[in-house]
C-alpha cells in the first residue's frame, strides 16, 4: 500500500464466535475487519454452511477474495466460480485428523476395540502394521501427515492420489493404480475429498477386492463409502473391520446398523474441530490477508473444476 492508501477490508460473517476469534487475525495482518460485507474487499466465511453465503456475495460486489474456514467445499460448489479467488483451509488440519486416522487403524488391526468390548480376560488375534501394506486414498495434507506418522511403525506405504504426486516415504500411485492396489493391501486408508470422482468409490467390488484380514479406514468424508455396501461386507466379513470418523447419513442414526456390528468403529467426525484447528486457522488467515495486502499467491486455492 503507499501512504494514505486505505487498507483493504475484510468482511468476517456470518456474526457469531468464529468471526470475533479470526478479527485479530485479519488486524493484525493490517487489514479492516467488518461484519458489513457492502464495502469489502474479501470476505472469510465463518460457518461450514453455505446458507448465507450467497447474499454475504451479492452484497459485496467489489470483493475479490472468498477465504472459507473449513477444508471441505462440497458444500460450496455451487457457489464458487472464476469470478473471484476461493480459499479454503486443506492442509491445516491434516495433523489432528491423521493423528485420529492412525489411531482407528491402529485400534482396529491390534484389536483394542474388541478389548475394550471383553468382559474376560483372553488373548484375541492381532495384526500388526510393520511389514504390512498400508493403501491411503489422497496425498493432500492428511496423506502426508499420515504417511510421516505410519515411517517408524514399518509398513510399506502406497499414497494414491488423482495425479499421483509424490509424497516423502511412500510409493505414489495414480488412482487408478491406487484401486489396482487395493487387492494386495492390508489396510485403506480414505483421506480424499468428496468429488464426483470420489463419491461412492468405495463400494461393493472395492469391498470384495479387499482382503478378508484387511482395514478400512474413513476420516474423508461420509458419501465416499457406499454405506449399505459397507455393511453387508462388515456383516459377511469380507472385510476384517472398518473404521470411520464419517459417515452416509450424518449423524449417524440411532440404532443404525453400524452401531451393533462389533468389527465396526465408529466415531462421531471429531478428527478435526474449531477447538484442535483454532490456531491453525487464525494463522492460516493471516498469511493469506499479508498476501492479499500485498499481491502475493493465496494458500490454499480452490479449484472450481476440481472441486477441491
Amino acid at each position: 500500500m503507499t501512504p494514505g492508501e486505505r487498507p483493504p477490508v475484510v468482511a468476517l460473517l456470518p456474526a457469531g464466535e468464529l468471526a470475533l476469534d479470526l478479527a485479530p487475525a485479519v488486524r493484525a495482518a493490517g487489514l479492516e475487519a467488518t461484519s458489513d460485507p457492502a464495502a469489502a474487499d474479501a470476505l472469510v466465511w465463518c460457518s461450514w454452511r453455505p446458507t448465507g453465503l450467497a447474499q454475504a456475495l451479492e452484497a459485496a460486489p467489489q470483493s475479490r477474495w472468498v477465504q472459507l474456514s473449513y477444508a471441505g467445499v462440497e458444500h460450496f460448489l455451487g457457489l464458487i466460480d472464476d469470478s473471484r479467488t476461493w480459499t479454503c483451509a486443506k492442509d491445516i488440519y491434516g495433523m489432528s485428523v491423521a493423528e485420529l486416522a492412525l489411531g482407528l487403524l491402529l485400534a482396529g488391526v491390534r484389536g483394542i476395540d474388541r478389548y475394550l468390548r471383553a468382559s474376560s480376560w483372553r488373548r484375541l488375534e492381532q495384526g500388526t502394521l510393520r511389514g504390512a501394506t498400508v493403501l491411503v486414498f489422497g496425498a493432500g495434507g492428511i496423506g502426508r501427515s499420515l504417511t510421516g506418522m505410519l515411517g517408524p511403525l514399518g509398513p510399506r506405504v502406497l499414497v494414491a492420489s488423482r495425479s499421483g504426486r509424490p509424497v516423502a516415504g511412500a510409493e505414489a500411485l495414480t488412482a487408478a493404480e491406487g484401486r489396482e492396489a487395493v487387492a494386495s493391501s492390508d489396510a485403506v486408508v480414505l483421506a480424499v475429498p468428496l468429488t464426483e470422482e470420489t463419491k461412492g468409490l468405495v463400494d461393493s467390488d472395492f469391498l470384495a477386492d479387499m482382503k478378508p484380514t484387511a482395514w478400512l479406514v474413513n476420516v474423508a468424508r461420509g458419501g465416499v463409502v457406499v454405506t449399505d455396501d459397507l455393511v453387508r461386507a462388515l456383516e459377511e466379513h469380507t472385510i476384517a473391520g472398518a473404521a470411520l470418523d464419517v459417515t452416509d447419513p450424518e449423524p449417524l442414526p440411532d440404532g443404525h446398523r453400524l452401531w451393533q456390528l462389533d468389527n465396526a468403529i465408529v466415531t462421531p467426525h471429531v478428527a478435526s474441530s474449531d477447538e484442535l484447528g483454532a490456531a491453525d486457522l487464525a494463522a492460516l488467515v493471516e498469511e493469506n490477508c499479508r498476501r492479499f495486502r500485498t499481491g502475493r499467491p493465496l494458500r490454499g486455492v480452490v479449484d472450481p473444476a476440481a472441486g477441491y
